[in-house]
């Protein structure tokens, strides 16, 4: 497991969020954080990229503190698709994506033929090859939302981090998120991603953290750790366990 804490403690400068986390990302699943507003899975995973700087404790990358790693080594390894961000004023969605090139080429580098092939191919996959010469303030949230996965992408990382990445997206684009979450997952990518669907993160995600007032409660594959009991003691749900009857994974049916 490359991706790990070892009693990890961050807060925003009034206190901790988080504290004595303890976690191991395991290699080549989809990893959801799952909580209740507030628990801190936004702050685990920007401590997990290195956006946070730890309290006490560390995360480690392969072993090592995370902080030592030079930033354009690590943005080849890792990247992050952040809960929100600024579109540049008069950028268009094929220049905002091939910024996920930057750690190779430089802010101002010269795309090579291979970068250029992995930017269309991001812009494929996530669906904005459509309008790729529109200035990405012109989008909608949703397709905002869609850009920045592409920029995330088109990085070309073995782990990638996302948080709450279904935000601003309808229905069919959050189920085409997934499935394509899912086949990156296949093709050999490690994923970490915030979500609030507690049934999404069964039916796609291999491993889920759940979280509660800045620990971790429980941790595991979906079919362990999904109880009732678990559902009324974090998220305050009075709720039944059933099995999906299409993915056959464990799904929450609220009372």
């Amino acid at each position: 497991m490359r991706l790990t804490t070892n009693n990890l403690t961050v807060g925003y400068g009034k206190g901790p969020i988080i504290q004595g986390v303890n976690v191991a990302i395991p290699e080549g699943k989809i990893t959801a954080l799952l909580g209740p507003n507030g628990c801190g899975k936004s702050t685990l995973l920007k401590a997990l990229s290195r956006i946070l700087t730890p309290e006490t404790g560390h995360v480690l990358w392969q072993g090592e503190s995370i902080s030592q790693i030079p930033s354009r080594q690590l943005a080849r390894q890792l990247a992050l698709l952040p809960q929100s961000q600024e579109p540049p004023e008069g950028v268009s969605v094929r220049e905002a994506v091939a910024y996920g090139r930057s750690p190779y080429t430089g802010f101002w580098g010269q795309l090579s033929a291979q970068d250029r092939v992995l930017v269309e191919q991001a812009m494929t996959a996530t669906g904005v090859i459509t309008f790729a010469e529109r200035p990405v303030t012109d989008l909608s949230g949703g397709q905002r939302q869609r850009v920045w996965l592409a920029m995330t992408l088109a990085q070309d990382t073995d782990y990638i981090l996302l948080d709450e990445p279904t935000t601003y997206l309808d229905l069919n684009h959050q189920v085409e998120l997934m499935k394509l979450l899912r086949t990156l997952n296949q093709q050999g990518k490690t994923i970490v991603t915030v979500l609030h669907d507690i049934n999404q993160a069964c039916r796609y995600c291999d491993h889920l953290i759940v979280m509660q007032t800045g620990n971790v409660v429980a941790e595991g594959t979906p079919d362990e750790i999904l109880t009732a009991e678990l559902l009324s003691n974090v998220f305050a749900l009075d709720a039944e366990i059933h099995q999906d009857p299409i993915a056959a994974t464990p799904m929450c049916v609220v009372r």
